[in-house]
């Protein structure tokens, strides 16, 4: 960094993903970052909610965050969907590419994915 209005520039460029991180929207994914969700590729999965919820226009309505262990280490990169009045989802062994999914389907349509679900695993 060479100058304050360089610094500025940054800081304007990662704007919409600090304010996506920390919105209010009505609904809430959580992906969880312990050690054992960045080893299992968490932040890949984290990255592509991060990115896609902002290029479907949904900031306003979806709030993405992250969390330390869910507790479940087995079924990692795990991600739990919160939406008011409604039961939580969690998801287990994402991937980037089902998170582009999840977008489409469960945050913009409405339907949760079941086969990406814990309760589709077999535990």
């Amino acid at each position: 960094m060479k100058s304050l209005a360089e610094l500025q520039a940054i800081k304007d460029k990662m704007k919409d993903k600090v304010v996506l991180r920390e919105g209010s929207g009505d609904i809430r994914v959580v992906v969880g970052m312990a050690t054992c969700g960045i080893a299992a590729g968490a932040r890949p999965v984290l990255n592509a909610f991060v990115e896609g919820v902002n290029a479907e226009g949904l900031s306003d309505k979806v709030t993405v965050s992250q969390t330390g262990c869910i507790g479940i280490c087995q079924f990692e990169p795990v991600v739990e969907v919160f939406e008011a009045g409604k039961e939580k989802v969690t998801y287990v062994k994402m991937t980037a590419e089902k998170a582009k999914e999840v977008i489409e389907k469960h945050l913009k349509g409405g339907n949760a994915i079941g086969e990406y679900t814990i309760a589709a695993s077999k535990l």
